[in-house]
């Protein structure tokens, strides 16, 4: 599609139908049931039932469901009759659901069977519909006598480019829900400006792994794909390897987006232990010629993995592990970071998988602003100001909250710290809330910090706090790979559980030893903790950091 005329959804769509009719659209993985003909019917018969249920234009819709076409689908027809989308994503507990349909005024819940459990409370509730989005039925029976035919009203409805389309409520790492209001043209605008980054054809094949509700997925791998004629996979169950490999294998995608947990455990739990399985791996390991060669096999290997013909996988949420990237750039493998948030809908940069710099991300998307407010004269830090038809209408009933993000002149203040490099690419320190200031006033990143510990042997990941007056590192170690040493030694339980604790010990000793010879004098590490048990993360894998604080 070339040059968006009209940045609304609806617009979008009725340009994808003429020109896409006969291509595959949104399926199951291994499934080829549904091209884009059969999509427009399916998504008017949600149509008309929104309406049946007399839901009109800015009436807001929530959607609690597993990624599936049904979710699309339930997407579109909300965007069609101007109503407003309220995507929740499925992590949330039921206390944090509850409170989403409550404050966005939710009129109707559609919902997937395996999550039915968390709306129950409102099955009583006459002023909420609730619908199976499986088969789009209705579960609850609401009285409709009063409901008033909107079929004339909708033919009256015009969808504009400042509309809100969706209230996203984000997971962030502080704890609070806040509602983004995201209009349909700051949607629209990023996908179709996104794809200037990675040109989308008809002939790529997405396979969706991370959660639609989240604005990432959304915007990029839904509509995104959908604008430029592309299929989306969905996987039917939840993304084991049992049922993600042969997904891979049946699809044979060409697109995947991710967050970099997911590339950071394929790489430490798979190929990292490979390189390190012996004493002469390892040391002919630290030689170029031979790493370099080790990594071509390895990503050939990856490659064929993930079904053979991936040309971009796309790495967004938080920071890539410097190991795994050094990796990924020498095994050849089509990698690309892009970085945005959920009020700018959401990138704002990034940089094709040929084009990409080392722990960079990239210039701004075509058409964006950024600039590094009041940077540091010495080393060029400052917080990351975005501008562009991307940024959010501002906060649900937030009217003051929004003031503090967004200037008067338009400038969303991203809460990030970053600089650029010379070529213009934009590389991301940390996030503002999450420095450390030191006791002389030195500003600590800890994300800098963590990014040396992941680097080294058996961490899997990290987190640097302040306690105390103290820089404390909690670090969780792949425990199965060290105790695999001992394995001789399970029978003798004493003697195990000594030798396994004396090298916890001495590892974690030489640890400290490690990171505080490669960071500067201010950020060295006071105390490092095993840390026994995976940290919790937010819905879109961020470390929950408020828990640990």
């Amino acid at each position: 599609m070339e040059g968006q005329k009209k940045y609304t959804i609806p617009a979008m769509l009725r340009n994808s139908f003429a020109e896409y009719g006969i291509n595959q659209s949104l399926v199951f993985a291994g499934d080829e049931n549904r091209t884009y003909s059969q999509l427009e019917k399916e998504i008017n018969a949600v149509v008309d039932q929104l309406i049946d249920l007399s839901i009109v234009k800015d009436d807001k819709v929530a959607i609690l469901s597993a990624n599936m076409p049904n979710w699309g689908i339930a997407y579109f027809a909300i965007a069609t009759i101007g109503a407003i989308a309220v995507p929740i994503l499925p992590d949330f507990s039921i206390t944090e659901i509850s409170n989403i349909i409550i404050h966005s005024e939710s009129k109707v819940i559609f919902v997937s069977d395996n999550l039915f459990n968390k709306i129950e409370q409102f099955t009583s509730d006459s002023s909420k519909i609730i619908i199976r989005i499986e088969t789009i039925g209705k579960i609850s029976n609401p009285d409709l006598t009063n409901y008033r035919n909107n079929h004339d009203y909708y033919q009256s409805v015009t969808v504009e480019e400042d509309d809100v389309a969706s209230i996203i409520y984000t997971s962030g790492t502080t704890g609070k829900s806040k509602g983004v209001m995201l209009t349909h043209k700051n949607i629209v605008w990023d996908a179709e400006h996104g794809g200037m980054i990675q040109k989308i054809t008809v002939n790529d094949r997405f396979l969706s792994l991370l959660p639609l509700s989240h604005t990432y997925e959304n915007t990029l791998g839904l509509i995104l794909p959908v604008m430029f004629g592309a299929s989306v996979h969905y996987l039917k169950k939840i993304a084991t390897p049992a049922v993600l490999l042969p997904a891979l294998q049946a699809v044979k995608p060409t697109t995947i987006l991710s967050v970099p947990l997911i590339i950071e455990k394929i790489y430490k739990k798979q190929i990292e232990p490979k390189f390190n399985k012996n004493v002469l791996i390892r040391s002919l390991y630290k030689f170029q010629p031979i790493r370099l060669l080790l990594n071509r096999i390895a990503g050939r290997k990856l490659m064929k993995t993930f079904g053979g013909r991936i040309h971009f996988f796309g790495i967004g949420g938080a920071k890539l592990d410097g190991k795994v990237e050094k990796f990924l750039r020498e095994a050849k493998f089509p990698y690309s970071i892009g970085y945005g948030l959920t009020e700018t809908a959401p990138l704002l940069a990034g940089a094709g998988p040929k084009i990409t710099r080392f722990q960079t991300i990239g210039p701004a998307m075509p058409g964006a602003e950024l600039k590094i407010n009041q940077p540091d004269q010495k080393t060029g830090h400052g917080e990351v100001w975005a501008k562009g038809p991307n940024v959010m209408k501002g906060y649900f009933k937030e009217p003051e909250l929004t003031k503090e993000v967004i200037t008067e002149d338009g400038w969303f203040k991203t809460g990030d710290l970053g600089l650029f490099d010379k070529k213009g690419y934009l590389a991301f320190k940390g996030r503002l809330k999450n420095i450390i200031v030191s006791a002389s006033g030195e500003n600590i990143f800890p994300e800098e910090i963590e990014s040396v510990i992941n680097n080294f042997r058996n961490v899997v990941e990290s987190l640097v706090i302040e306690r105390k007056g103290k820089l404390v590192a909690l670090v969780l170690l792949n425990m199965e790979e060290m105790e695999a040493k001992y394995q001789s030694l399970r029978e003798q339980a004493e003697l195990y559980n000594k030798k396994l604790d004396d090298m916890l010990e001495e590892l974690l000793d030489e640890l400290q030893l490690y990171v505080n010879s490669h960071v500067n004098k201010f950020s060295q590490v006071q105390v490092v903790l095993l840390q026994q048990v995976p940290f919790e993360r937010t819905p879109t894998q961020k470390i929950k950091r408020f828990l640990y604080s």
